[in-house]
């Protein structure tokens, strides 16, 4: 029995017109073309990880410049981020939607034309959405890139700085060898001209390297040791000598002129303490003259401050207006030698021989001059704040009474004034 059509119920503007069914073949249609898109989906889907797996592979294994491997990676993140965004405003968003599959053919004929501009007007709005998206992430992937080949540019450059900066240390520290080893050849040569050259080749090389200035000094103050008054040159006798190293002490000694050192040893004298410095700890930092031998030398004016002089022969030498603060002349040899107005504060004095020295107008602020014989010195005029006179031989003293010395030295029960 055959049932009959519901009726038609009146609209506002009129009876309901109802549509006509389908007919099944028309209804079924819909899975071949769901199949199809199905297929077309995955087919889609492969494409798309194909490229971003190809691409990947290219820029992280193929070798090539930057450039190529930076538009391969570029190229990738595009493509992913295109198909996170057709999942997106497609498949997700019908899911949201409530909606499981897209219209068929049949349903987009039963739409009216309100309808159909609507559904058109959201394509639109869809697309140009869809375009916007992969604008800003394209941006976005590309504003990264550059900020990333940025990034890996300074560090190249960085790196490449540091390279050329390294070399150039090398090849300094290459020059700086170079000129030491010449400046030292230098130094054992016969003639006193090219000694002089290369104690001035020292010192400019001391000046444009500090760090070698220790070992600069060190050999300076060897070559002073090794070229005072009364040390022969190599293959020479002694009895080339001076007469003053070879003159015993006394009065005959005296009589004999005062003999100024060569300039070499001079420049070598004066410029190895003008290298010191008081970072090192103990005597580190001095220039090292224990021992020299400059009797009867004329060494007037002469740069000495902090030298070490320990044992030092200085009989008879004239050491006026010498700087020698903070020097180390324990136990020198300073018999009848000229120290007016030398400076000579802070200096080490202890245990020196100092008789009838001339210390007229010297500087003696808190100089240790402990246990040093000063019998018959001229101490007029001399500055002796502070001084250190514990157990010194001042007998015969001149230019200043033993009063005046308890006032301004400092003095025990083992100074001796008579």
């Amino acid at each position: 029995m055959r049932s009959s059509p519901p009726p038609s119920l009146p609209g506002p503007a009129g009876p309901l017109v109802k549509r006509p069914r389908l007919p099944r073949l028309l209804r079924l249609h819909r899975l071949p073309n769901r199949g199809g898109r199905a297929w077309r989906r995955l087919a889609g889907v492969v494409l798309a990880l194909a490229v971003i797996a190809g691409c990947t592979w290219a820029a992280v294994v193929v070798p090539g410049p930057d450039w190529a491997r930076w538009v391969l990676a570029g190229t990738a993140l595009t493509v992913a981020a295109g198909s996170v965004l057709a999942v997106l405003i497609g498949p997700a968003a019908r899911r949201l939607a409530g909606e499981n599959a897209p219209l068929s053919a049949a349903e987009r004929a039963q739409m009216t034309a309100t309808d159909r501009i609507k559904a058109i007007n959201a394509a639109r709005h869809t697309l140009v959405q869809a375009a916007t998206g992969l604008v800003v992430i394209g941006g976005v992937v590309f504003t990264t890139q550059g900020l990333w080949y940025t990034a890996e540019s300074l560090s190249t450059a960085r790196q490449a700085q540091l390279v050329a900066v390294q070399g150039q240390r090398l090849a300094e520290q290459g020059q700086i060898t170079d000129r030491y080893t010449k400046a030292v050849e230098q130094l054992g040569s016969a003639k006193t001209d090219v000694r002089l050259g290369g104690i001035y080749a020292l010192q400019r090389l001391a000046a444009d390297s500090p760090a070698t200035r220790t070992p600069i000094r060190q050999v300076l103050a060897a070559f002073v040791r090794g070229h005072d008054t009364c040390t022969p040159p190599p293959g020479q006798e002694t009895t080339s000598l001076p007469k003053q190293c070879t003159t015993p002490g006394g009065k005959s000694l005296a009589s004999l002129p005062s003999a100024r050192p060569g300039a070499d040893v001079l420049a070598a004298l004066a410029i190895a303490p003008a290298l010191s410095t008081r970072q090192a700890e103990g005597n580190a930092w001095r220039a090292d003259f224990s021992g020299v031998r400059f009797p009867r030398a004329n060494l007037s004016g002469t740069n000495l401050y902090g030298a070490k002089l320990r044992n030092a022969n200085l009989w008879g030498a004239d050491l006026s207006g010498a700087r020698m603060s903070y020097a180390d002349l324990s136990r020198a040899n300073l018999v009848g030698a000229k120290l007016h107005e030398a400076r000579v504060s802070f200096a080490n004095l202890s245990g020196a021989n100092l008789f009838d020295v001339d210390l007229s107008g010297a500087y003696l602020h808190t100089a240790d001059l402990s246990g040093a014989m000063l019998w018959s010195a001229n101490l007029r005029n001399a500055n002796l704040r502070s001084a250190g006179l514990r157990g010194a031989d001042l007998r015969d003293i001149r230019g200043v009474t033993a009063q005046e010395v308890r006032e301004k030295a400092v003095v025990n029960e083992f100074t001796r004034f008579s």
